[in-house]
């Protein structure tokens, strides 16, 4: 059965990763992707080995080491790195197009890895969902047009993204939400510094106060603080379900995006992230059942 405040800690962890891309795209203009991609992690794992160090928390078993290896690949060091060189030429909405398809991914993952078995109902809207998502994105910059290097990482972007939530979602049920996030941050720092100081080396940095603010925000909320509350409501699920409320965040995104990047909206973007909307709440609200059961 749903948690009303499992979903309510996924859409509080949805709107700040809303933030994610259009800040991304704002900080490539002044600093380079792979600073982005691996210097934000780097922000964040400072944030998370403070807060681990000060609460005094276990450490975790060998096994749990080897899942936040699964968890910190996909949305430590696969996610951040693609997305950073995905919107070097692609835009906020258009990275939003191909993100919104996340949500399903993620219900996939969940599915092979947590044993979850939604009903026939949760795939149709899940999947109308996807496609609404798409359609909504691609209505924003008058169609999908042909697939470019750019949609090819957001797809890697996606698939990465799906498989560190849905461990994470599981591994947070374990050692709790943000120490899960927390572990996995302290675990990739290593090789995503490695990374920073390469990035500085070969490209160094020359941006705005803006430019700046934007990492900033990437590495505190969308790397760090927002996986406390999206953790959180995977955790308590069940996951498949709770995973797409993020069917929103393109919605959102889009608002940011013209907001803060000018990006045009027009009625048939509103029109699309209504449906989306309508889509994610039907998906939310359909019953899940569990292996064997």
């Amino acid at each position: 059965m749903l948690s009303a405040s499992g979903l309510w800690w996924g859409l509080l962890g949805v709107a700040a990763f809303s933030f994610t891309l259009p800040f991304t795209r704002m900080a490539v203009d002044g600093l380079s992707p792979l600073f982005i991609g691996a210097g934000r992690a780097v922000v964040a794992a400072v944030c998370a080995a403070a807060v681990l160090l000060v609460t005094r928390q276990a450490w975790p078993s060998g096994t749990q080491w080897l899942r936040l290896a699964v968890v910190g690949g996909g949305v430590v060091a696969g996610f951040p790195l693609l997305t950073s060189f995905a919107l070097q030429t692609a835009e906020a909405g258009h990275g939003a197009m191909v993100i919104g398809l996340l949500p399903a991914a993620t219900a996939a993952m969940a599915v092979i890895r947590g044993r979850e078995r939604p009903t026939r109902s949760f795939w149709l809207f899940a999947l109308l969902g996807a496609m609404a998502a798409v359609l909504f994105a691609s209505l924003q910059h008058g169609g999908a047009g042909q697939l470019r290097w750019a949609d090819l990482l957001l797809f890697a972007a996606v698939i990465a993204g799906a498989v560190g939530y849905a461990e994470g979602g599981l591994l947070a049920r374990e050692l709790g939400a943000w120490q899960t996030v927390s572990w996995a941050l302290v675990l990739f720092s290593p090789l995503m510094l490695g990374l920073t100081v390469f990035s500085v080396t070969q490209e160094p940095p020359v941006a705005t106060p803006v430019h700046w603010a934007a990492f900033a925000y990437l590495g505190v909320v969308s790397m760090f603080l927002g996986f406390f509350a999206w953790y959180r409501g995977l955790a308590i699920g069940p996951m498949a379900q709770v995973s797409q409320v993020q069917l929103v965040q393109p919605v959102l995104t889009l608002l940011w995006a013209a907001l803060l990047l000018g990006e045009h909206i027009t009625v048939p973007t509103i029109l699309g992230g209504a449906a989306v909307i309508m889509c994610a709440g039907l998906a939310v609200r359909a019953r899940l059942t569990r292996k064997g059961s």
